[in-house]
């Protein structure tokens, strides 16, 4: 490159000062944290902080800090309120209306984590934090309710074809929950054969020869993902995409 042509380059200061005002919109995070129990699929919520908002809940999200990257913060956050640092979490979109927070723009990418809630104790040290069946939701802070619907439409989208849904259950578990754990998550009645061939057909699964305890129904026999659907850790299980 000619010294002519490096001097028509701008700087990276010029760069900001010309476009300001694109150098002050905020970027956040939104975590919606799912998890199972009771034979419901339910998400983690924390009642809103602002006065615009005063009474709803909201899903939990916090501004990008600038000395850290998406990925830093998404886990920051997940480590903060759920006290879990390796589980599954997955980018899903980015939601960036111009209203959609009252302080000025903000642009916000949203992720989704699953949690076994049975066998994960949580950090819920927020009196105003609780699990919330989605069935029941109805109104959200900000556009939490179109973020939450995006993410549990992925959700939908990748049961069948990834095995990303057995972080809401524990280690071993029967082929009675896991259909009432996709039932759950479909918002359908499937039917028993068909399930069970489909999953048959998966090739996810092992049977560990161990039968159900202490249940209400006919015991059933026990399962667990296969190794190399599990992406090792730091003891809190978390799936890969296969």
């Amino acid at each position: 490159m000619t010294e002519k042509a490096l001097q028509q380059l701008k700087t990276a200061e010029i760069e900001k000062i010309s476009h300001l005002d694109y150098f002050n919109i905020g970027i956040t995070v939104d975590c919606v944290i799912l998890g199972y129990d009771e034979k419901e699929l339910k998400v983690l919520l924390i009642k809103s902080d602002m006065q615009e908002f005063s009474g709803l809940y909201s899903l939990l999200g916090d501004f990008i800090k600038p000395d850290e990257d998406l990925e830093t913060a998404s886990y920051r956050i997940l480590k903060e309120r759920t006290g879990l640092d390796d589980v599954y979490l997955e980018q899903v979109h980015t939601f960036g209306g111009l209203k959609r927070h009252p302080s000025g723009r903000v642009i916000t990418i949203a992720y989704y984590s699953l949690i076994d809630i049975r066998n994960h104790k949580l950090q819920l040290s927020h009196n105003e934090l609780h699990w919330h069946p989605v069935t029941e939701i109805k109104k959200l802070a900000f556009d939490h309710r179109l973020i939450l619907d995006t993410c549990l439409g992925r959700l939908r989208e990748q049961v069948m074809e990834h095995p990303v849904i057995f972080n809401l259950l524990p280690e071993k578990f029967s082929l009675r929950e896991l259909q009432e754990l996709y039932e759950a998550i479909l918002g359908v009645e499937l039917d028993r054969r068909n399930f069970r061939k489909k999953i048959s057909i998966k090739d996810w699964l092992v049977d560990i020869d161990e039968m159900e305890n202490n249940v209400p129904h006919r015991p059933g026999r026990l399962y667990t993902l296969k190794k190399q659907y599990k992406i090792k850790g730091s003891g809190t299980k978390a799936l890969a995409l296969h």
